[in-house]
């Protein structure tokens, strides 16, 4: 029997994206204290973007992908952050990005 589609349970899933998203920030604040500035907001938005492909590439739930792909690598990958820095990153991020969560489907099909 296939999983339920999250329109028919919204409170399951704002809940679930609500507390993804609070532990990807966490992840995120973490990361960027290791790996601060430029290089920290390109690592995170590489990594988040390679584990959204991995994500997709793995797990057919809805509401297992609302929690990890939605809220926690939403929260993770800070892309309105990258925007704010007018630097080598503003171009590099998106392409590598892209590239990266192509890769991470890939490696998972």
């Amino acid at each position: 029997m296939p999983s339920p589609r999250p329109e028919s349970r919204p409170l399951a899933f704002v809940s679930l994206v609500s507390l993804g998203g609070g532990l990807g920030g966490v992840a995120r604040y973490g990361l960027s204290v290791f790996v601060p500035g430029a290089w920290g907001l390109f690592v995170i938005n590489v990594l988040g973007s390679f584990l959204i492909g991995v994500l997709m590439g793995l797990v057919p739930r809805p509401l297992v992908r609302a929690f990890f792909g939605v809220g926690m690598l939403g929260g993770f990958t800070t892309f309105s952050s990258y925007a704010a820095s007018w630097s080598w990153a503003l171009l590099a991020t998106p392409v590598c990005a892209v590239l990266a969560a192509f890769l991470g489907l890939r490696v998972t099909r």
